[in-house]
């Protein structure tokens, strides 16, 4: 049993949250602190994190922002700080998936009319999607004909991939060097936006590909082998984790902390390739100025919260210290924001990292039409297929009521809207 709370939390001396609710465990575990007001906070999610709470390594609470939903054993949006334990399926197999966003020199006078050619190019330059089950003939990789800013990027890569190829880390199919710079399937994407003052800006979403699965994967099996190894009992053996100190605690940190590089040097160089395609379409020279957003919202960090040291695991949510820039994706045809932190030590510095599902991929596709899609992503240069529906916007949470929500937590700072849409 639980119950709830809606009084100011005393923090460690930074902001004074009067915006988020309180969830207490009855008898062991550790509170629930959640950013929900106005949106939905669905039973099975609080299910799931009441199931983390009572974790006997949690460091004082558990945090969660209003993008909340289910995931697979710990929930997304959710901010996991833990002392002596890890939990490799919080971070899940999408290992430093997360977003770059930067403001170009371009305004909206400079595009042409139609935005459809520029979209064709942006599809032909970045492999995207996935077909041959990820194989050899997958047109989302590269299939062995690399670019040379590819093959650079692997050189520095490399001798870290080969480490975990020493600990038996098994990658199955994957060609890591095959997937560095292409942008995957599902909610993955690649947008150009408008911001208040029409100016263009380029923001793309992408993870650590199939190798970051392949880690993830290996991982989360090994700490469900300790469990059993140790007569672990837990309420969902997806919550199955690694002690500090043990066989796979340390092989696990270093195989994260490679795979969210892996992650963020995919980002950049499809970074560099959009401002090259952009470039070659429109005729002109694009510069980009200072501002530069990059932000994982899937990934481990060491850092320190409440006086002590600690393993922080955000799993669907950005950090946002104090004057610290995130991006807050909404989904296709509604708004994106470019964000401050406030560093809201309750939340342990974070935000949301988006709008937040509100409904299942397959219930998408079965309530909403190809029809209902074109009418929601009307303006937007994209895929309006049915193959896509499970996308639309109705398929997620408001993101004005998410942007409510955490008001305490973030500014904003650029408000986005897209004009291009290219989808994994």
């Amino acid at each position: 049993m639980s119950k709830r709370e809606n009084k100011p939390q005393q923090n460690s001396g930074m902001t004074r949250s009067t915006t988020h609710d309180v969830i207490k465990n009855e008898g062991i575990g550790a509170p629930i602190y959640h950013w929900t007001r106005g949106v939905l906070f669905e039973q099975h999610a609080q299910a799931q994190l009441l199931n983390v709470a009572k974790l006997p390594f949690i460091h004082k609470h558990v945090a969660v922002m209003p993008d909340v939903h289910a995931g697979i054993g710990a929930t997304v949006g959710s901010v996991i700080a833990t002392k002596g334990a890890i939990i490799p399926a919080a971070v899940g197999v999408d290992i430093g998936c997360g977003m770059q966003a930067c403001l170009t020199d371009l305004t909206a006078s400079d595009l042409p009319d139609s935005l459809t050619q520029l979209r064709f190019d942006i599809e032909k330059s970045i492999p995207h999607g996935r077909t041959d089950n990820g194989g050899v003939n997958d047109h989302g990789a590269w299939r062995g004909k690399w670019p040379a800013s590819v093959e650079a990027a692997w050189m520095g890569l490399e001798p870290g991939y080969k480490r975990l190829g020493e600990d038996k880390v098994r990658v199955g199919r994957v060609v890591p060097i095959n997937q560095i710079g292409t942008l995957g399937s599902g909610n993955h994407f690649i947008e150009v936006c408008l911001d208040e003052k029409d100016r263009v800006w380029i923001m793309l979403h992408s993870g650590s590909r199939g190798v970051g699965n392949a880690i993830g994967t290996y991982f989360i099996e090994k700490a469900k082998e300790e469990m059993a190894k140790w007569f672990v009992s837990l309420p969902d053996m997806n919550l199955a984790y690694l002690p500090e100190g043990s066989e796979h605690f340390t092989r696990y940190i270093e195989a994260v902390g490679w795979a969210q590089e892996y992650a963020r040097v995919n980002r950049e160089i499809m970074m560099d390739t959009m401002l090259q395609t952009m470039e070659k379409s429109l005729h002109r020279k694009i510069s980009t100025g200072d501002v530069v957003v990059s932000c994982h919202h899937n990934y481990v960090a060491m850092e320190r919260h409440f006086g002590e040291n600690v393993i922080v695991t955000r799993k669907g949510a950005v950090s946002a210290r104090r004057d610290q820039l995130g991006i807050i994706p909404g989904s296709m045809g509604t708004k994106s924001y470019i964000v401050r932190g406030k560093g809201n030590a309750d939340s342990f510095c974070s935000c949301s990292h988006g709008a937040g599902r509100r409904m299942s991929r397959t219930e998408a596709k079965n309530t909403f039409s190809v029809k209902d899609h074109e009418l929601a992503t009307e303006g937007v240069e994209c895929r309006k297929d049915r193959d896509v529906v499970d996308e639309t916007p109705a398929a997620y949470k408001d993101i004005d009521a998410v942007m409510e929500a955490q008001r305490e937590l973030v500014d904003i700072v650029y408000t986005l809207k897209q004009i291009v849409c290219v989808k994994g």
